[in-house]
């Protein structure tokens, strides 16, 4: 009896590694991926927070949250927008953000506020607030791209801001710059001094003066420069008081004389 043991090892080996055998084969032909980039975008902010700067939180220190953003599902990827007509969008080629727009524009508006800002104001970006928020400030970005038509970048974003009574003001930046080619990186830095350009008109910390805060213990709020100002009124008149008795010299004066009656001849 001859054993065959041997060769149907050897068979099912060979067997086995077949698959693998043609994916090595075809390698040259099949790319699972492209190459990666040879570097990525971001922002930065122009005048950074000076190392070792810092607030704490107070009564008389207000706490700036800076909140996640929304943005159009145009912006909700690694790449840069290229706007070729009002109805058509492409991506600029070997552009690629290092993270999405909206969370990079997010922490640029932290960074410049805590640096406008200095020891005035507690700001926080991040995704876990540590105090409660006096002012919240969020929105949404709804552009961070190039527009071929023009050869220019363009940053927009509509800002919401709530204070702590829950009232909220809106109010949209933009800011433009032409004359960039369609490049990564000249792109890359028309849209980081656009973005820093949109950041620095952001001031949410400083309140308009109200008449509550001139406003004095026993007096009235001041009146608004060049505003007519009312009369001060007079004292409140006295009821008269009736005279008893003999009344003064000018009392007698002005009361009437009595009418004297003729009498009859005797």
């Amino acid at each position: 009896m001859i054993k065959t043991t041997a060769p149907n090892r050897a068979g099912r080996a060979l067997r086995m590694a077949a698959p693998a055998l043609l994916v090595l084969g075809l390698g040259g032909c099949i790319s699972l991926g492209g190459p990666p980039p040879e570097s990525l975008l971001t922002l930065s902010a122009t005048t950074p927070a000076p190392t070792g700067s810092g607030a704490m939180a107070s009564a008389e220190r207000p706490v700036i949250a800076v909140l996640g953003l929304d943005t159009p599902a145009k912006l909700d990827v690694l790449r840069v927008p290229v706007a070729v007509s009002d109805t058509e969008i492409a991506y600029l080629k070997e552009a690629f953000w290092v993270e999405k727009p909206a969370r990079l524009f997010r922490h640029l508006l932290g960074e410049t506020l805590r640096a406008k800002s200095g020891d005035k104001a507690l700001v926080l970006d991040g995704d876990e607030t540590v105090a409660l928020a006096t002012i919240s400030l969020r929105g949404t970005l709804v552009d961070m791209g190039y527009d071929a038509r023009s050869s220019s970048v363009v940053v927009r974003f509509d800002a919401i801001r709530v204070d702590s009574k829950g009232n909220a003001t809106t109010r949209r930046f933009e800011a433009r710059e032409s004359g960039v080619p369609a490049e990564a990186r000249a792109v890359s830095a028309a849209l980081n001094r656009a973005a820093n350009t949109v950041a620095g008109d952001l001031q949410p910390f400083k309140n308009a003066p109200t008449a509550q805060r001139h406003r004095r213990a026993g007096n009235r709020p001041r009146a608004a420069r060049g505003a007519p100002r009312l009369p001060s009124p007079g004292p409140t008149a006295r009821p008269a008081i009736p005279l008893r008795g003999t009344p003064p010299a000018t009392a007698r004066a002005a009361l009437p004389r009595p009418l004297h009656r003729a009498r009859p001849a005797r």
